[in-house]
């Protein structure tokens, strides 16, 4: 479900705990804090497997306890792919997890110190803000053949740019070593035209 930005911060209530979370290869780093952006607890640095998901989760739990909240919502910078598998996780939970625009995380952090230098603890900090202001956006996490299909999309995608780059060296090598071969040979991929390269390489 899509939001704009007056009903995304009507989800944030004084019941709710806002959990933000830097996302990188092997280990994640969450801040929490409240509705009015005051930051609770100390910062949580945990796995990226399913321990440290759950090291989250129980983490998360005793905040909400300890500060009497009763609704969490998690937020995320979608880096790379390493956000998927908690963020696949945490909706089997039925816990909210939302993403922030990372673009939007550096330039916040500029605004808050003068700074955009990288810092686990920080960027936590300032998804989580940007979740309490109504700056995030529900990910679409598709499942089963969606996934699957999405996943063939990305991968057919990448072989044809490696294609494409492959293709574009064969045509400089040829321009420069082999330069009459084009004049024979309209494209270089025709059975002839591989067999005459074959036989006389380069």
């Amino acid at each position: 479900m899509n939001y704009n930005r007056n009903e995304k911060i009507r989800q944030i209530t004084e019941e709710t705990l806002i959990v933000g979370i830097d996302i990188a290869k092997k280990k994640h780093v969450a801040r929490a804090q409240d509705d009015r952006g005051i930051d609770l607890g100390k910062r949580l640095v945990f796995e990226n497997n399913i321990s440290g998901f759950e090291r989250l989760i129980n983490w998360a739990s005793d905040m909400k306890s300890t500060h009497k909240k009763s609704k969490l919502m998690l937020g995320v910078e979608p880096t790379g792919h390493y956000w998927l598998n908690l963020a696949y996780y945490i909706r089997a939970k039925d816990i909210p997890i939302v993403v922030v625009n990372p673009m939007h995380v550096k330039r916040i952090k500029e605004v808050d110190d003068n700074s955009p230098s990288k810092n686990d603890t920080k960027d936590a900090r300032v998804i989580a803000q940007m979740v309490k202001d109504g700056r995030y956006s529900i990910p679409n996490l598709l499942e089963g053949v969606y996934a699957e299909l999405r996943q063939g999309m990305k991968v057919r995608d990448q072989l044809s740019q490696d294609v494409q780059i492959l293709s574009g060296r064969i045509d400089n090598w040829l321009d420069r070593y082999f330069p009459e071969f084009t004049a024979v040979f309209s494209k270089w991929s025709g059975k002839a035209a591989l067999s005459t390269l074959e036989h006389f390489p380069l």
